[in-house]
């Protein structure tokens, strides 16, 4: 007796039916095989001189590599890789073809290489990278295993080894901003000290100018950094430098580029004077804070200061002389065009970035390792640059590298003299 019974394959629960997608890979891996062909063919044409003794062509085609899945943005795509054969009788120096479009080992696009580092600094543990894009690449999608994520480690550190050496004599920073982020690696008994100096162009974009580990944020550990920095080639001093009370910071500044003027960060100097009052105090204290720094000139702002002073001297003298200590430092932006006081005011160029980094450190429950951390921020920060938005204003800055005078953000000009005949 013959079985006709008929098997019919349920639908899972977890199975997405998405013909639109479906649609777009099948037409992905035709254009991709097209590509690919065009790419063969005007490599072959480019060789067609090169001939045999018999006159025939020594390049070939033949045929294609086995198929193999790349994974993309929309889910795996399956190609073929095609084969060029050098039929010339050279020995070593055959003539080999290797596709730009599809190299020979890759698995995946690059655009998902870039990808996985970001989602991993942002907190996404590897164990649960395929259960996280499974609805966007696929179920079960290949070549995105942890061991295949932590090989992209040793590609962080070879890029970082590569910008730490990079030539910067051709470099000039108008500004620079300078901070440092304390991260607790496992298995560490003492938090470790990034150190971050961004600087912006005379174009007005902002770059990552030096980055290393320190002990604190001492002066030896800065001057260390920037002793790094002159001796690739940055020979310029900026023109002023942002950056929190640490003292160490503007010790070293001052030995190794003399001449760079100091402007103290609000964000931090708002957290230091609020520290030292009580939180019911706080709101209107910030507020009080606020009033200094977005003052229109300096004037005003010192009359905000003494304000500030007489409102709060008697109960909490320990804020006032916080603030006051470092009220020149403070108020140094209103000597530089008004265009760029929002952005001298605060490293917050920095700060965003710290940001992230930490969030990232939380959800790990601490770095790996120092090293591991030291990747971690360098390629937090390089992924956070792209988005970094340019100084406004950037037509001033040639005046400022000229040393232009500005006084509460206008450009002094010089009163022009008058003879007596």
């Amino acid at each position: 007796m013959t079985d006709t019974t008929n098997i019919v394959r349920l639908r899972q629960p977890d199975a997405i039916d998405d013909p639109l997608t479906d649609i777009l890979r099948a037409g992905a891996r035709k254009l991709l095989a097209q590509a690919i062909e065009i790419e063969a063919e005007a490599f072959l044409a480019s060789m067609r001189d090169l001939k045999l003794p018999d006159g025939r062509e020594r390049l070939v085609r033949h045929g294609h590599g086995p198929e193999r899945t790349i994974q993309t943005g929309i889910g795996p795509v399956e190609v073929r890789r095609v084969k060029i054969r050098d039929r010339g009788d050279v020995g070593g120096d055959r003539i080999s073809f290797s596709s730009a479009i599809l190299p020979k080992w890759a698995r995946r696009t690059r655009s998902l290489d870039a990808l996985l580092p970001i989602l991993y600094l942002r907190g996404l543990s590897t164990g649960d990278f395929q259960e996280a894009l499974s609805a966007l690449l696929g179920k079960d999608a290949p070549n995105l295993s942890p061991s295949a994520i932590t090989r992209l480690t040793g590609e962080w550190q070879a890029e970082y080894e590569r910008w730490q050496a990079r030539d910067l004599a051709t470099r000039r920073y108008v500004y620079v901003w300078a901070d440092g982020v304390y991260l607790q690696a496992r298995m560490e008994d003492q938090a470790e000290c990034i150190l971050v100096l961004i600087g912006a162009t005379p174009e007005g974009k902002k770059e990552l100018v030096g980055f290393r580990a320190g002990v604190r944020e001492s002066a030896q550990s800065w001057r260390e950094l920037l002793v790094e920095i002159k001796r690739r080639g940055l020979t310029i001093p900026p023109r002023i430098a942002v950056g929190d009370g640490a003292l160490g910071f503007w010790k070293a500044l001052d030995e190794l580029f003399p001449g760079t003027h100091h402007q103290r960060c609000w964000l931090h100097k708002t957290a230091n004077v609020l520290n030292k009052v009580p939180k019911s105090v706080q709101p209107g204290m910030k507020a009080a804070l606020r009033e200094i720094y977005l003052a229109p000139t300096r004037a005003q702002a010192e009359v905000a200061v003494d304000l500030f002073a007489e409102a709060y001297q008697a109960r909490y003298p320990k804020a006032v002389e916080c603030l006051r200590r470092d009220q020149q430092a403070l108020l140094a932006f209103f000597d530089w065009p008004a265009e760029h006081w929002i952005h001298l005011r605060t490293t917050n160029p920095i700060e965003s970035v710290f940001a992230t980094v930490r969030h990232r450190t939380v959800r790990t429950k601490g770095a790996l390792s120092p090293t591991t951390a030291r990747l971690m921020v360098f390629k937090l920060i390089m992924a956070a640059s792209k988005t970094w938005r340019r100084l406004m204003g950037e037509n001033q800055l040639p005046k400022v590298i000229a040393g232009v005078r500005f006084q509460d953000g206008a450009e002094i000009l010089p009163t022009p003299s008058h003879n007596v005949a």
